[in-house]
């Protein structure tokens, strides 16, 4: 064992002490974390505007701060871009985070000394977790690689910008660096094609033990190895450990990446933004991911069927329910306050509290008052998977809602098959028995013949990458919805 594995070996210990004291008092822990928040920033223009120095309680935040999204926020934002201090937290930031937004254009989230450490720590004890789990450290000696966005950073009024994980890669410990792929050079590829070829040249040599990444950018560049060896993933890196992923759910893409591997492999998931590093999985045979509660963030939870009413309720960690389907809400030592993350979750467990990710508040399909989510369309493919024998390497859903002459409108799968199965007549019915399962509202819809049984588009192969790229959003942590309710996307799928 050599001494960098026997030293995560204790720290693995270390950490998961730590995290399960804080985790046995979630709402002790989170009110710690509100306090010191409202503390902070009461000084602050936006305390100031919000009377922070009278908010005692969740309760009272509730009533003066409200919920606001980007472009709510945005005003306070473009204060700090031209170099104002104490607006949204105390002093500037170190960073803005610049993310693509549907709305407003790019969007630039803040990221300060005090932020920073959550978006450090969070994979780091995810991994961790997984020693202190399984008693294995011997892969800290192998390379790890992780496909990321550009280091390259720009300034605005003394304020560095850039892409999150390119930030993040500036701070990775040198007890690491020498394990870390691929180099720093490639990793300032902007050219996503260009830089998956350089990366395969730089890593198919090497003793790989963990990639990272988005699921549908890593399998790319699984293919590409493929293509240039001749040999499955897991021939290739022999000592490959797990992959590490977030943003998108592993599930409809392990048959593709296990037939690439040519084995399997443990996942491990995170749940990163760059509004904060929600949660991960601290158990790899758990989906639940262990929400983090003592990482300078306090989180409010609103039923998403109810978070279009005039006011919402704003739930704190004591009383969320299993289950039910939740906006996220944050509030940050970034400056962030009551800010809509756009994503929904549900939570698997309150003791720890744990989450999986559901889908996004705005993309969904309620065209006919159906509101069917992202976590049941992949599930739905999840069951499908394991009833037949094919393989996806992407999928969306859009409505249908002025289909032909005479008949009745439908969900349309627009789908990206490897290796298509033998009847997509019998995929569908899978597919829309799962739906009806799962959402009463779509089959009273379909009992009632309001909408007729869905139907599948088979895209040609690299649809998906091509419309991406089309887009200007080939690569990094960019990915397709998996479902809008409109046809925006699908139309540009289907006329390329």
């Amino acid at each position: 064992m050599s001494l960098k594995s026997f030293g995560a070996g204790l720290l693995a210990k270390y950490v998961v002490s730590k995290q399960k004291k804080w985790a046995a008092d979630p709402v002790g822990t989170q009110q710690k974390v509100f306090n010191e928040l409202i503390s902070k920033a009461k000084n602050t223009q936006f305390g100031k505007d919000h009377g922070f120095d009278h908010i005692q309680s969740p309760q009272d935040f509730a009533r003066k701060v409200p919920i606001r999204d980007y472009e709510g926020i945005k005003h306070y934002i473009e204060r700090v871009l031209e170099g104002e201090a104490d607006v949204l937290w105390p002093g500037l930031p170190l960073y803005f985070a610049k993310t693509s937004g549907t709305t407003s254009g790019a969007k630039y989230i803040p990221l300060t000394k005090d932020s920073m450490p959550a978006h450090l720590n969070g994979a780091r004890d995810a991994m961790l977790c997984y020693i202190n789990q399984t008693g294995r450290t011997s892969f800290v000696d192998g390379k790890m690689i992780f496909l990321q966005g550009s280091p390259e950073l720009e300034e605005k009024n003394g304020i560095n910008y850039g892409r999150l994980s390119g930030i993040v890669a500036h701070y990775i410990p040198s007890y690491l660096q020498q394990n870390r792929l691929p180099s720093w050079e490639t990793n300032c590829i902007e050219d996503w094609e260009e830089k998956v070829d350089a990366i395969v040249e730089e890593t198919i040599d090497q003793p790989m033990t963990v990639i990272g990444g988005i699921p549908s950018w890593v399998q790319m560049y699984f293919e590409r190895l493929v293509a240039k060896s001749g040999k499955p993933v897991g021939d290739i890196f022999q000592d490959l450990e797990f992959f590490v992923y977030g943003g998108v759910n592993f599930e409809p893409y392990r048959n593709k990446f296990e037939s690439l591997m040519g084995r399997q492999i443990n996942s491990i998931e995170l749940y990163p933004a760059s509004e904060g590093f929600f949660a991960y999985q601290d158990d790899h045979n758990d989906p639940g991911l262990l929400l983090q509660l003592n990482s300078g963030m306090f989180y409010e939870f609103v039923p998403a069927d109810k978070f279009f009413d005039a006011d919402p309720p704003r739930l704190t960690v004591g009383q969320v329910e299993l289950g039910v389907n939740y906006v996220l809400l944050v509030s940050s030592n970034a400056g962030l306050w009551a800010y809509n993350v756009g994503d929904t979750i549900k939570f698997t467990s309150l003791k720890p509290h744990k989450v999986v990710v559901t889908g996004r508040i705005k993309h969904f399909i309620s065209a006919f008052g159906e509101h069917v989510i992202g976590k049941e369309v992949e599930t739905a493919m999840e069951e499908a998977l394991a009833q037949l024998d094919f393989t996806v390497s992407e999928f969306t859903v859009a409505p249908r809602v002025n289909p032909a002459e005479g008949q009745l409108p439908y969900h349309q799968w627009l789908i990206e098959f490897d290796k298509p199965p033998d009847n997509l007549v019998k995929l569908g019915e899978i597919l829309d028995a799962s739906l009806c399962r799962q959402n009463s509202y779509y089959d009273d819809l379909i009992s009632g013949k309001i909408l007729k049984t869905l139907e599948i588009v088979s895209l040609p192969a690299g649809s998906f990458t091509r419309y991406m790229e089309q887009e200007g959003k080939l690569g990094g942590q960019n990915k397709v919805p998996r479902l809008t309710n409109d046809r925006k996307i699908a139309e540009a799928l289907i006329s390329l």
